[in-house]
């Protein structure tokens, strides 16, 4: 038997962000254990009489007491980039797991078996109504026609004998505005995901107090969760006139319509847009909107390039007006591309320069990096295609950047499912950032 446990609500919130001149991208929130396994120090109970009633234990009891609740504690973690994904990270320090035997904490998600847990996941849940899912399997599916594109026109120069009647002009055309076709309606997809992101703090992990145990108890709380990925109905969930937050079935009748008014003017459906405040005020400034525009904007002009590149249209075409209407696309796209992927691995880390490899969503930025500089060195190398070995190498960097792309999008197909990752590893010096309200 679980009940709720209140008075365990975050101490403080450490904010950090990658670029200081804009929004902060990660957000840590404290949430307290228990106390000392001995219990504390005893505490001296002052009587109504004397006009103060409650307990206090000794200031220095206080104190350690403080101290255990900062290091033996759960930290909700919102980052930027979870909060668009509908994800929901916590952080669990070694002193809970050694210490406090009574707490029930779930297992890491960054484990093999967890992992392993993850790809079964791609094969079994197909969750259509969260976009997030939608924008991960577009891209991945985009992906694999820039793979078949890439060995259409680099597999014939690399082995002429595999070489088939039309593989080149009419296979890599075709595949080369499909793939880019189905790459902008991906990241129009992206950029509704970034203007619906959830407006208000969702942690997603509740803390309760066990109380055969006398513990607590840490379990995902997903009834109570704010993210659009959670409603089922619609394929784009806030068409629907589900508001943005839920009444708490718990609290009173009362309590539920003073909320409501409270919220009502933060109640919105699915936007297609952000308003113009919104806009100035929030989102350019925030480096995830700035990805995903990079992104949109990136795609739509190399979808010039996949057009143009239909057979009947290069074949017709001079080589001034190839270089102006299929290969600089191409090189402006990509340098879209390039931009977007590294604001994706930026929005992650803690500081710009400072990697952070142990996020799915950095290994994400970086693949797509790859793949960006590759597509962008096709067009740049274009530009003497009569060459044959500049024609060898643009072929060669469109297949490495299709398959970089792909590895990218598959690790983003997983990141899509894991909508409650924990781990138990601190990043150095968190805790000692906190200091508790006495």
């Amino acid at each position: 038997m679980a009940t709720k446990h209140p008075g365990r609500s975050g101490a403080s919130v450490h904010s950090t962000g990658s670029l200081t001149f804009l929004n902060p991208t990660t957000r840590y929130l404290l949430v307290p254990s228990l106390a000392p396994e001995d219990g504390g120090a005893k505490t001296t109970t002052v009587s109504e009489s004397e006009g103060i009633v409650g307990t206090r234990p000794p200031a220095a009891a206080a104190k350690q007491q403080r101290e255990w609740q900062r290091r033996a504690a759960i930290y909700h973690v919102w980052r930027s980039r979870d909060n668009r994904k509908g994800r929901h990270s916590a952080i669990v320090t070694p002193e809970v797991l050694e210490k406090m035997e009574t707490a029930s904490v779930p297992r890491a998600t960054d484990t093999f078996g967890e992992t392993w847990r993850g790809v079964v996941k791609m094969f079994t849940r197909f969750p259509v109504w969260d976009i997030s899912y939608d924008v991960a399997v577009v891209f991945t599916l985009g992906s694999v026609v820039w793979v078949l594109n890439g060995s259409f026109v680099w597999l014939p120069m690399a082995a002429p004998w595999t070489e088939f009647l039309g593989e080149v002009d009419l296979g890599g055309g075709v595949t080369a505005f499909v793939g880019a076709t189905i790459f902008e309606f991906g990241s129009v997809l992206l950029m509704l995901e970034a203007v619906n992101e959830n407006r208000s703090d969702c942690f997603g992990w509740a803390l309760e107090e066990a109380v055969e145990s006398h513990g607590l108890r840490l379990h995902r709380s997903e009834e109570k969760c704010r993210h659009h990925h959670h409603v089922r109905r619609y394929l784009l969930p806030g068409c629907g006139r589900k508001t943005a937050r839920d009444p708490d079935p718990e609290a009173s009748s009362s309590d539920q319509k003073g909320a409501a008014q409270i919220d009502e003017p933060r109640r919105r459906r699915w936007s297609w847009w952000p308003t113009w405040h919104e806009l100035t005020s929030h989102y350019l400034r925030d480096v995830g909107f700035l990805a995903c525009l990079s992104q949109m904007l990136g795609a739509t002009i190399f979808w010039i390039a996949g057009f143009t590149g239909l057979p009947p249209i290069l074949d017709a075409l001079s080589t001034p007006a190839a270089n102006g209407v299929y290969w600089l696309p191409q090189v402006v796209g990509g340098t879209g591309f390039i931009v977007s992927s590294m604001l994706f691995m930026i929005e992650v880390q803690d500081r710009w320069y400072i990697p952070a490899p142990r996020l799915l969503g950095w290994h994400i930025g970086l693949w797509n990096l790859v793949g960006a500089i590759g597509f962008t060195l096709c067009g740049a190398l274009g530009f003497a295609s009569e060459n044959p070995a500049f024609e060898y190498a643009l072929t060669l960097s469109t297949y490495i950047g299709s398959w970089a792309f792909l590895i990218g999008s598959i690790i983003q197909w997983f990141e899509s499912l894991d909508k409650y990752p924990i781990s138990l590893k601190v990043p150095p010096g968190l805790v000692e950032t906190f200091q508790l309200i006495p």
